[in-house]
């Protein structure tokens, strides 16, 4: 090594440096996350939240809040294996999320003002259709207070309550990433199941669906999903990712919500259950966790009014990667939240 460029490294590095940051960039960033005494909290300590946010529990904190995180542990609407009621749980179990985003150059946690409200109090443990007024009731709070919802599942049967509140006023867009359209008709006897949401909003005018892409499908089920083609939605199967690219993606995403008011939804089974198996209705052939992550990323800048991250059944999963991969997906999202005209100042 050059003896002058390692005299150099010294003076900025060592000794009374040793702990500083020089770089301007990620000095900022320290600055937010040590504590005058040099120390960072330990990520294994405290009450586990989601990504790490405070625990601001409503409604007394939602006036205060420009992101409220919350779960919606319910998986009455599943049409095979069961556990999405856990998924909330297992995500605040994951200790290590952030705090920064060096992707997108934020920090979420210090740069917003978010809360993990806690969870959903459900009526009834058994009624679905119950569960569902008390979801759309408990996301309306948080709409109505001016808070973007940023709400953790259960299975995707929460996604229709949730788009009632944050559609009620005017329809919105969709960025719906999944293995499945849930554009299905009645099975059984009811309309209010997980391969379903999608329609449901749709038909109940709070969801535009020529502004809607759902990236990602693929499986046996194809021909349940007739209804996302008719209604005029863009569909991006999971055998076209490779070969579009996910900035082509990207491009197809940006293009079709536009800068209107748009909804993010992302079903872990997106991904190919080597990857994340703790799901209820795994389908082999889907991304991989940087594709998504890429994928999420290039929608900086979007009108988000909401989102959700749903599907985890953690017990179908004895490595935890189901769970730390969808906390990360959180995490992302809430990032993007820092850049959407929607967040009120």
């Amino acid at each position: 090594m050059d003896k002058t460029r390692l005299a150099a490294l010294r003076a900025l590095f060592s000794d009374d440096n040793s702990a500083r940051i020089a770089d301007p960039r990620f000095a900022r960033v320290a600055a937010r996350v040590f504590n005058p005494a040099g120390t960072r909290a330990m990520p294994w300590s405290g009450v586990p939240t989601l990504v790490g946010a405070p625990y601001r529990p409503e409604p007394e904190a939602l006036a205060d809040l420009q992101v409220a995180l919350t779960g919606l542990p319910m998986d009455l609407g599943v049409t095979n294996r069961p556990g999405a009621r856990f998924g909330p749980r297992a995500m605040r179990g994951v200790e290590r999320i952030g705090p920064y985003n060096h992707v997108l150059d934020c920090l979420p946690l210090h740069e917003m003002r978010v809360g993990d409200i806690g969870d959903v109090a459900f009526t009834s443990r058994y009624d679905l259709e119950q569960s569902h007024r008390d979801i759309e009731a408990h996301i309306a709070r948080i709409v109505a207070a001016g808070v973007v919802p940023l709400s953790v599942g259960g299975d995707h049967s929460i996604t229709h309550p949730v788009l009632r509140a944050v559609g009620r006023d005017r329809p919105v867009g969709l960025i719906h990433i999944d293995a499945h359209c849930d554009t299905g008709g009645a099975t059984d006897g009811t309309k209010f199941h997980h391969g379903g949401p999608m329609r449901n909003a749709v038909l109940d005018g709070v969801l535009d669906p020529e502004r809607t892409i759902q990236i990602g499908i693929r499986g046996s089920a194809e021909y349940l999903w007739e209804f996302s083609t008719v209604s005029g939605m863009t569909v991006i199967h999971g055998e076209e990712v490779p070969h579009l690219g996910i900035p082509e993606i990207i491009r197809r995403a940006r293009a079709v919500v536009g800068d209107g008011p748009t909804y993010l939804s992302f079903d872990i089974d997106a991904l190919d259950p080597g990857f994340a198996p703790g799901t209820g209705t795994p389908e082999v052939g889907g991304m991989t966790p940087r594709e998504v992550l890429e994928l999420i990323r290039g929608l900086k800048g979007l009108n988000l009014v909401g989102g959700d991250v749903v599907e985890v059944a953690p017990q179908y999963d004895s490595t935890t990667n189901t769970a730390q991969i969808a906390a990360q997906v959180l995490f992302e999202i809430l990032s993007l939240m820092a850049f959407s005209p929607a967040l009120k100042s």
